[in-house]
């Protein structure tokens, strides 16, 4: 695969919408995937007193930062040694290094958060699409997964590596622990290596909601991705980390890895892991701060969600993380009389007629005439840290009226592209009107 000729199509977009909001023009942003909240200000005096640190350090993560790494994992039923974690730069690098570190073809679900395929390229493989089941993202369909393993072999492919995500990106649905089950049955029965990406357990709408991962069900063949970027809102200070497999396999990987990692990023930076360490260490404070972050995530998805599907649009409920996916296909007769025939021109009108920014789920791997878009809830919560703070405090976030407002003008967009006969009502349509300037 050649090298990428553009960047990642989440941050070019993040950057066209910065550049669009500094010449003074209204959008409403939900491009970029990130957890636009302020930093708790614990994690800020942790990282002021890190800062005289700068000297290199342990190729895979301090002592203190693997220790409380493998405290997290283990109350999360995954006993865990420090000696099973490798830090990083953010999980984005640490994935990278595995998919080079580990020959094959690699699985992924489609629709998947996009730069697993790009990496995947990147790293010499061969990706294969597997859709997800209707109910959920994140996971391939099993019964699908089994029929394509089996041809693409017949075909003389070599399967090796299977990604999942759980809560997923673009859809927002977490899998059920049944599915995880068969999923991994499947990926030991076939001698598949899993990678977990766990960066969104930490955030799920309902603290009940049962999570299996499956590295409880496949042990010995599955390494958990995760990081601090999405739970706690640290995408820009590059923590990430991995979780091995205990025994002789694992043990090779991890060194593999480590191997990698001394010739791409040699450590991760030392204030970083101070950070990390405290964090990952779960003192009341930073628990507390990241269950206000998911009542918050949970409301405004929530709300997003309402307001999609009031306009003819499918889409299952959020259950995690911060995204909802909605599909027009019930629309499709009357965009197509709009020209919009298929996810770039969905998210092209959005962003040309209403200054309204999404990802086409081409991006994420999906059908191209598919009609279905991701939206990244966590940029509606305010502009700056006072209107964040103020919606993490709030109990009903989604109806404050910087965010009510956002909403509201997604939901009259919506509305004036799949109406073919029903005119806006005048407070609606100046709404609308409102980003087309």
């Amino acid at each position: 695969m050649e090298p990428p000729q553009r960047i990642s199509p989440n941050l070019a977009l993040e950057e066209y919408v910065a550049h669009r909001l500094s010449m003074g023009q209204t959008m409403v942003n939900l491009g970029l995937g990130e957890a636009r909240l302020p930093v708790h200000p614990a994690l800020l005096e942790r990282l002021a007193a890190a800062a005289p640190a700068n000297s290199y350090g342990p190729v895979a993560g301090t002592e203190p930062a693997r220790r409380a790494a493998a405290g997290y994992f283990t109350r999360r039923r995954l006993p865990t040694s420090p000696t099973q974690i490798v830090m990083g730069p953010g999980s984005k690098p640490v994935l990278f290094a595995l998919l080079t570190a580990i020959r094959g073809d690699v699985i992924l679900p489609r629709p998947c958060w996009m730069s697993y395929a790009a990496q995947t390229g990147l790293a010499g493989h061969r990706a294969i699409r597997v859709p997800v089941p209707p109910r959920c993202g994140g996971v391939p369909d099993p019964v699908a997964l089994q029929e394509m393993i089996k041809d693409a072999r017949s075909r003389g492919h070599h399967p090796r590596v299977l990604v999942l995500t759980n809560p997923d990106n673009p859809t927002g649905t977490s899998a059920g622990p049944d599915i995880v089950r068969q999923v991994c049955e499947i990926a030991g029965a076939e001698d598949l290596v899993v990678i977990s990406d766990e960066i969104y357990r930490d955030i799920p709408h309902d603290p009940a909601l049962p999570q299996l991962s499956p590295a409880e069900v496949l042990p010995a063949r599955t390494v958990v991705l995760t990081g601090l970027s999405k739970s706690l809102a640290l995408g820009g200070w590059r923590i990430g980390l991995a979780r091995f497999p205990a025994g002789e396999w694992g043990r090779r990987l991890h060194d593999q890895v480590v191997a990698i990692a001394s010739e791409m990023w040699s450590s991760v930076a030392a204030p970083m892991q101070e950070v990390a360490a405290y964090a990952l260490s779960e003192p009341p404070e930073i628990v507390d701060h990241l269950e206000a972050s998911a009542r918050l995530h949970a409301s405004v998805a929530t709300a997003a969600h309402h307001a999609v599907t009031m306009v003819k649009a499918r889409c299952e409920a959020p259950q995690g993380g911060f995204y909802v996916y909605p599909d027009l296909e019930p629309a499709r007769a009357i965009l197509a009389a709009k020209g919009i025939t298929g996810a770039p021109q969905l998210e092209s009108h959005l962003l040309r007629h209403y200054g309204i920014a999404v990802l086409g789920g081409h991006h994420f791997g999906d059908r191209v005439d598919g009609l279905r878009f991701r939206a990244a809830t966590s940029q509606l919560y305010g502009a700056n840290a006072e209107e964040q703070w103020a919606a993490l405090r709030d109990p009903d976030p989604a109806s404050l009226p910087y965010v009510a407002k956002q909403l509201d003008l997604l939901r009259c967009a919506l509305i004036e592209m799949t109406e073919e006969a029903m005119p806006l009502t005048s407070a609606a349509s100046g709404s609308a009107q409102q980003v087309h300037h």
